[in-house]
């Protein structure tokens, strides 16, 4: 039996890429044209495409080097570019330079964790990444953008909104550790668990469709910094006692 996937297989996962690049382009769009919260739905609607351009390309068995290569193409564009741009339109321009250069700095970090993530991507566990995600990144930019178009009075704190795009730019390019979710423990436990969580996040979700997405990437950015920070602090107490066994010896 001939387990080769046929050629035209591999058109599939590279059109969810491009799906995600046109959705991406066309935030963009919108957002010159000044339709703010519909260019941040479509950057919502990129990381769909570009969460399915992968497992579609896994379970057709078509991975390929120049998936690999035009995803992260697609990625800065729609992950880098495009919250860039609406960061930039929406709040940014009244800043002056400062504005220029915290969009700036979100595509250049972006394009940095593209490539960092490409270079080292045999050398780190599946189940963990090095720095926020730029999809993540985008997605969290793009919802305090949502959050304030539906909160006018949230208006006359835009500084905010470039203060978290420099914060996620910061924490792409570190070494923080975050979960993956690729590699998922299956025991019926676990199972149930993982259920009962999803179904708490999809019903927030389903209710409060902003403030749940808003809390769910808040939740997930400061997980690294927090968990990070307790580890050191581990670390450092338990470095306190050996020192403190150590002297009374």
């Amino acid at each position: 039996m001939n387990r080769h996937p046929r050629p035209i297989a591999f058109l599939l996962p590279n059109f969810f890429t491009a799906a995600s690049i046109f959705a991406g382009v066309y935030s963009m769009i919108s957002a010159i044209e000044g339709r703010f919260e519909f260019a941040a739905w479509m950057i919502f609607l990129s990381l769909v495409f570009d969460g399915l351009d992968g497992r579609v390309a896994r379970l057709t068995n078509t991975c390929s080097r120049f998936g690999v290569e035009f995803d992260s193409l697609a990625d800065i564009i729609a992950f880098g570019t495009a919250p860039a741009l609406l960061t930039y339109l929406y709040v940014g321009h009244g800043y002056g330079r400062l504005g220029i250069l915290v969009s700036a700095i979100f595509v250049v970090f972006g394009a940095i964790r593209l490539a960092r993530f490409n270079v080292m991507t045999s050398q780190i566990e599946p189940s963990v990444f090095i720095g926020v995600p730029i999809p993540t990144a985008a997605a969290f930019t793009s919802v305090l953008v949502l959050l304030y178009t539906k909160y006018p009075v949230l208006e006359t704190h835009g500084w905010f909104i470039l203060a978290a795009s420099v914060m996620t730019a910061f924490l792409m390019v570190s070494n923080i550790r975050y979960p993956s979710f690729k590699k998922v423990n299956m025991e019926v436990m676990h199972v149930k668990r993982f259920l009962i969580i999803l179904l708490g996040i999809a019903s927030v979700i389903f209710l409060y469709p902003i403030e749940g997405f808003a809390l769910l990437f808040t939740l997930y950015l400061l997980y690294g910094p927090l968990r990070a920070g307790w580890f050191y602090y581990r670390r450092f107490t338990l470095l306190r006692r050996y020192r403190g066994r150590h002297r009374k010896k």
